[in-house]
């Protein structure tokens, strides 16, 4: 019985496939299109877009996440998922592409007690964890390794590619869908 009331409890702790999920899977598949890529899903939440990107692309795809509700939806959902922060887990020059929906909501309060919290909120900027994932990224690709990382005007999409250019990459944009509060923008880093 408790498995099953922690399964319940689990849906509202894991950020679920919604308007930002669907966009970075499509960007990715369109992108994707070798069988033998290794690609990571940062912050795979339940999974969504590494199965996506894995069942549309045949690539070989794993998940990280820190939130370990998000861990076993994943794992149901059959994606190879590891708990993890950001890219931490994987040695250097492991993945073809990387695949991010970073929590990128600027908050001034940026308590995160709760997954949820963990899961959307960005800090004061919106950017907090996106830099951090940038100052690590560049270790675990391969040397023609690709990001492809969703990016909302909430965060400012050039605050975001300033910053990954000062860390070598170059940034262009594959997909964009504007909503009444936000545009979300794909886009696609390269070394």
């Amino acid at each position: 019985m408790t498995d099953l009331a922690d399964r319940r409890g689990a849906g509202a702790d894991v950020y679920q496939p919604a308007e930002d999920t669907h966009l970075l899977a499509t960007a990715a598949v369109g992108e994707l299109d070798d069988p033998y890529a290794r690609v990571l899903d940062v912050g795979t939440g339940s999974g969504y877009v590494a199965a996506t990107v894995r069942d549309e692309t045949g690539a070989d795809v794993v998940g990280t996440d820190l939130n370990p509700f998000a861990v076993r939806q994943a794992a149901d959902r059959g994606v190879p998922v590891v708990r993890g922060d950001l890219v931490a887990p994987f040695r250097d020059d492991a993945f073809d592409a990387v695949v991010f929906n970073p929590p990128y909501l600027p908050r001034e309060d940026d308590t995160r007690d709760d997954w949820m919290d963990v899961a959307l909120s960005g800090g004061d900027t919106g950017r907090r964890v996106i830099e951090s994932f940038f100052d690590a990224v560049g270790r675990v690709l391969a040397p023609d390794g690709v990001v492809i990382m969703l990016v909302s005007t909430l965060t400012g999409v050039d605050e975001v590619a300033a910053y990954a250019g000062d860390r070598g990459f170059s940034a262009a944009a594959i997909s964009e869908e504007s909503f009444p509060f936000e545009t979300l923008t794909v886009l696609k880093f390269r070394r």
